[in-house]
């Protein structure tokens, strides 16, 4: 009686805490929940479903002006500030002959991979920021300035997020915390037990309770859920604001819920258009065919940006207004002028998506997630299990969204007759790197950043260039039509290592036989291990989900290295040009915009030399020496710390070893022969004890059980 008591007077607890926080308008997670039966946007006069050929594409308005005015306003000058004004440049270019117009249209793509890749990436954005100071002095900060284009997928989307939903932060502040009004992302706290392995836990039945109360509160609006919305609450209490560390067990903040995608283009920062345009990815699992292998290149890849959701592919060209995602459109149009949702754009749920691998994950028959620890899958398969009893599912391993292209092109979009759609992880087609959003025609992008935090290698866990290979076939196999054409890349992972191209910066299709060029420039970022020679920490597991503060801090740091130190052939040595070397790269394109072509300068080409991949003559991986590859753990816990200790001093534990046994021997023979004397000395004494009863006689018979009774409901 008492535990039910205790049961319902926690409910009441958490409503009050529910109802306070409305009081002082700090959310609640139910606002995860999207509205139905909105009234919709006349459709006659606003289409909110546009369809298109590759022929015919074309941007977004809001897109198209957010661009336009961010090129003109905040770009222009971003460049000068970069690469500086005039003919001083050290790049040996007159400067003042570019302008607005004829400046490179750069994009960045960040990789999927989990905590790895949010954190990479987070490292390699901090090593092209103007904000941060290393990075200035290096010559790389500033790239991200001159950015038009962010997109991500998975981990990568994570970061995106995190980037736009704290409002554009420094890197630093953005992942421990400014003291202020960021608290970090505080990757101590495991994603999904983050009071430790006990699931019955007090704070961690807390957690989720809020988790399961959010994912109810949006079944409870006759949508239908699955793993994925558990998963997106746990990434929200990380990656977007109203978490700290004094309210993360509670419920007096909505952790995220509530924070729509549709409503970046009301940030602070993205109104003075000071940010790129972001982009999150995800792929889709045809609708029946309950695949639970690595997608083909043919299923549709979709988008997420502030003004739509939908795809470039040629199967589909279509696009849905993005407020508006959740209604059940049919041929383009709302079931009623009542019957529109709004608020499924939720951006935990976003991201979520985005991430969405339990269909290669999640084994049914043996209530198992591969790649998880024990430990965190046991915590994932319990909240699964908890909302299977509290609310009606779909699929359970995919992000369920309701089909706003159904109806549309039924000869050649395979979704076309599904009232869903069967959203998962953007890399479960093997293009690890989004990097397909920022090939499309319509944005005419000139130059692109690929930072691959990929774990391809089984060995060590490094990229070996499969992301980039994926991407290219897939955009020469299907994307022809309605993308730019892939530079050269090697054509095999083999190919990849043993032209070193994995392990160091590298820029592809630097000389194009066309004007204007038959393919964007693409700078190649993987992740590698430091230069120097210093222990790699940044090839964890995809599937690690907590990092100490320690370990964040030299994981970002040695990101951070790895994009503003370049490499030097057969040595440990940074290059001191690398910086003015990435300023090439990322200028190049705009000597083509200029008539007749301004030629390549001697620095720059210098610079292409050390860093172009030449298809003709391919580079060395016997350039690269001195790396170290195998991951060495900066703040070892518990038994890796042991073990970690008993390398460092193995020799003198040896020795000690010895020693102890040597010293146990020589005690065993001594207490052999000091007993076998007492035994002689005092036998006479033993047996008179024996014989007379002594209390000591049956010790053993007296003990009785050690064994705690049971906890009872009533002793609480």
């Amino acid at each position: 009686m008492r535990s039910l008591l205790s049961c319902r007077m926690r409910l009441l607890f958490v409503l009050a805490l529910a109802s306070a926080a409305a009081a002082l308008d700090l959310g609640s997670p139910v606002e995860y929940a999207p509205q139905v039966n909105v009234s919709c946007l006349n459709t006659t006069s606003t289409p909110l479903v546009r369809v298109f050929t590759p022929e015919t594409q074309s941007l977004n308005p809001l897109e198209a002006e957010y661009i336009a005015t961010r090129e003109a306003t905040v770009i222009a000058d971003a460049w000068k500030q970069w690469l500086g004004n005039g003919s001083d440049s050290a790049l040996g270019y007159n400067l003042s002959v570019f302008n607005a117009v004829n400046f490179s249209k750069v994009g960045i793509a960040v990789s999927g991979g989990g905590y790895r890749a949010a954190q990479y990436g987070a490292g390699v954005l901090s090593g092209l920021d103007a904000r941060n100071e290393s990075a200035v002095s290096a010559g790389t900060g500033g790239l991200l300035q001159v950015t038009s284009y962010l997109s991500g997928l998975s981990g990568g989307s994570w970061l995106v997020g995190s980037l736009f939903f704290n409002d554009w932060p420094k890197i630093p502040d953005m992942i421990f915390g400014n003291g202020g009004n960021l608290s970090g992302w505080i990757l101590d706290l495991n994603l999904a037990t983050p009071d430790g392995d006990n699931l019955f836990d007090e704070d961690n039945q807390y957690f989720f309770g809020s988790l399961l109360w959010s994912v109810v509160a949006k079944a409870d609006k006759g949508i239908d859920t699955s793993l994925t919305d558990p998963w997106a609450r746990m990434i929200s209490y990380h990656f977007l604001n109203g978490t700290s560390r004094n309210n993360f067990f509670t419920n007096d903040s909505a952790h995220g819920a509530g924070q729509l995608w549709s409503r970046i283009p009301e940030l602070p920062s993205f109104q003075q258009h000071l940010t790129p345009f972001p982009l999150i990815v995800a792929n889709s699992r045809p609708v029946g065919s309950n695949l639970t292998t690595i997608l083909s290149p043919e299923p549709i890849v979709y988008e997420i940006t502030p003004a739509e959701f939908g795809s470039w592919d040629p199967n589909l060209s279509a696009m849905v207004n993005i407020t508006y995602i959740g209604t059940n459109f049919n041929n383009g149009t709302p079931p009623n002028s009542t019957g529109c949702v709004t608020g499924f754009d939720e951006a935990g749920f976003m991201m979520g998506t985005s991430a969405s691998l339990f269909n290669q994950v999640l084994d049914f028959v043996h209530n198992k997630l591969q790649g998880f620890s024990s430990n965190d899958a046991s915590s994932l398969l319990y909240v699964l299990s908890r909302q299977l009893t509290e609310v009606r599912t779909r699929a359970n391993d995919v992000a369920n969204w309701p089909n706003p292209f159904q109806s549309l092109k039924p000869d050649t979009f395979e979704d076309s007759n599904s009232k869903w759609l069967e959203l998962i992880d953007g890399s479960s087609n093997e293009e690890d790197i989004p990097l397909g959003a920022l090939f499309v025609k319509s944005r005419a992008l000139d130059v692109i950043v690929a930072v691959d935090a990929s774990a391809d290698d089984p060995t060590f866990g490094w990229p070996n260039g499969s992301s980039l290979i994926f991407s290219s076939q897939r955009m020469s196999n299907i994307l022809n039509t309605s993308h730019q054409s892939f530079p050269p890349i090697p054509p095999s992972t083999a190919e990849f290592l043993s032209s070193g191209v994995n392990q160091r910066p590298t820029f592809f299709g630097c000389d194009p036989t066309q004007t204007p060029p038959e393919y964007p420039l693409l700078i190649y970022l993987p992740n590698t291990p430091p230069i120097n020679g210093d222990d790699p920490v940044t090839n964890t597991g995809t599937f690690q989900i907590q990092y100490s503060g320690k370990f964040s801090t030299v994981f970002l740091n040695q990101a951070h290295n790895s994009t503003i130190l370049g490499f030097t052939p057969k040595s440990i040595d940074p290059d001191t040009s690398f910086g003015g070397c990435l300023q090439c790269a990322a200028i190049d394109r705009a000597r083509y915009k200029i008539s007749p072509t301004v030629p390549r300068s001697a620095f720059c080409t210098t610079c292409f030399m050390r860093y172009c991949f030449d298809p003709q003559s391919p580079p060395s991986s016997t350039d690269i020496v001195g790396r170290k590859y195998a991951f060495v753990d900066p703040d070892p816990q518990g038994l890796s710390r042991v073990e970690d200790f008993f390398k460092a001093h193995k020799v003198a534990i040896i020795l000690g070893v010895i020693a102890l046994v040597a010293v146990i021997v020589a005690a065993v023979f001594f207490l052999r022969w000091w007993t076998a004397r007492r035994n002689r000395k005092y036998k006479r004494l033993t047996l008179q004890a024996e014989e007379t009863d002594a209390p000591w006689k049956a010790y053993s018979d007296r003990l009785g059980s050690f064994e705690l009774p049971a906890r009872r409901a009533n002793d609480d």
